[in-house]
């Protein structure tokens, strides 16, 4: 079982947009690992946690699974200082660990050099993947998300929403795993209001909250009422400013209007839906399926919107700020993006 075939069966009952649940836990495993033999994983993240999006999600996603699974997992935080990357990674991988894993193009690289010197221990590389065909790289699972079509429903109702038809979006930077969040975004956008403004700007950091807040400002004095930020830690700011000036914005990668609801309220208030890549979902499905030997590494699995990988938070902020009949608009889209009908432009291929 593919975590393509594993998401499809779990999507209606076992994603939720705010929270995940527990699963029955296979009677046998690919090797004989119990609550007292665990599976050794270290989940090493380029950063740290408290991003209140990607890495925290990831973390979360880890929690369940020693909730659930016979699993051990030790998570590192490397930082920001990219000198530390690689020794880190290197680190982990000779500590004893079955399982290694990491995130995004700025690790894919270290994973590929190291793999083929650890045959024995399994790499799973979220949110990117290595070229297979020029790597060693039988050991390492790639995991890949295309958001573009979760974007297009947050796009479409932010158009729909916004009183001064001018939005903003703000980029960490500019590679496919980021830009097919706002691609999705534009193509919904424009879905929804042809003429709509559309502001840009790439901030070059996923960790400079006062760079996202300065951008998010200038936006706003632009024009722009609804601000979605694809930044990581730098978005942190821009939804700041969102607070600050009144405005709407567009969370991303977790539920992030319901991450602040207990320490920030009056964020939470203008946070109206958020692009959900479900990432700690996905890495549980990875290990569950390293468990039971069906996880098919040395190859990638790409998840989107119809295998229930991403989509949009429906919550309570986004059924009280979007109105009812954009509500039933959105969930139309969605099933003709999944039925194929719509069709939406992606940049992961």
């Amino acid at each position: 079982m593919s975590l393509i075939s594993g998401f499809t069966k779990v999507a209606a009952g076992f994603l939720l947009a705010t929270s995940m649940t527990a699963v029955a836990i296979p009677a046998t495993y690919a090797a004989d690992y119990t609550k007292d033999n665990p599976l050794k994983v270290a989940l090493v993240l380029h950063g740290t946690l408290g991003d209140k999006s990607f890495f925290d999600d990831a973390a979360t996603g880890m929690k369940q699974a020693e909730a659930d699974l016979p699993v051990s997992v030790k998570i590192i935080e490397l930082g920001y200082d990219r000198s530390k990357w690689q020794a880190g990674l290197a680190d982990a991988a000779d500590s004893g660990y079955d399982v290694i894993i990491a995130g995004t193009f700025d690790m894919t690289g270290y994973i590929t050099e190291l793999s083929p010197q650890y045959p024995d221990v399994k790499f799973i590389d979220f949110d990117d993947a290595p070229d297979y065909s020029k790597c060693e790289c039988k050991n390492v699972l790639g995991v890949q998300y295309t958001t573009a079509a979760a974007g297009y429903l947050a796009g479409y109702a932010a158009a729909k929403i916004s009183k001064t038809g001018t939005l903003g979006t703000i980029i960490g930077m500019e590679f496919p795993t980021v830009t097919d969040f706002k691609t999705g975004f534009d193509q919904g956008a424009k879905a929804a209001n042809a003429s709509v403004n559309i502001l840009n700007a790439v901030a070059g950091s996923f960790n400079d909250p006062a760079k996202g807040k300065e951008i998010a400002l200038a936006q706003i004095n632009q024009g722009a009422d609804v601000v979605f930020p694809i930044a990581g830690g730098t978005g942190i700011g821009a939804l700041q400013a969102v607070k600050d000036s009144g405005k709407l914005a567009v969370g991303v990668d977790s539920d992030q209007a319901t991450i602040f609801a207990d320490s920030d309220a009056a964020q939470a208030d203008v946070i109206f839906t958020s692009v959900l890549k479900k990432v700690g979902h996905s890495l549980y499905l990875a290990l569950q399926g390293t468990l039971d030997g069906t996880a098919p590494y040395g190859s990638r699995e790409l998840l989107g919107i119809k295998e229930g990988a991403v989509g949009i938070a429906k919550n309570a902020y986004y059924e009280k700020l979007v109105p009812a009949d954009v509500r039933t608009e959105v969930d139309g889209l969605e099933a003709k993006i999944i039925s194929g009908e719509i069709a939406v432009t992606s940049d992961m291929k």
